[in-house]
């Protein structure tokens, strides 16, 4: 590797405001913020529109729709030629 060419990789704080969730890990992202994290050390922090705990797939709120039954449509439309391949 080429050197002075990388960004800086360091600890970094993630912010999920809408849930009140927040991580510590490595990044090179930057921000203009800084915020005090539990263990008494200042961090930069970036603020994330969504997160693990606010996400409806990973909170379980996640709904799932076949509007005007798509599958069956699908499957009218293409069982002709699936039979024809049987053959």
């Amino acid at each position: 590797m080429k050197p002075d060419i990388h960004p800086e990789y360091r600890p970094v704080v993630f912010r999920d405001r809408a849930a009140d969730f927040a991580f510590l890990t490595r990044s090179t992202a930057t921000g203009d913020q800084t915020v005090e994290w539990t263990d008494g050390n200042t961090y930069p922090v970036i603020d994330v529109q969504i997160s693990s705990a606010s996400h409806p797939f990973w909170t379980g709120r996640q709904r799932l729709l076949d509007t005007e039954g798509r599958v069956e449509k699908f499957r009218a439309r293409y069982a002709n030629h699936a039979s024809r391949r049987a053959r």
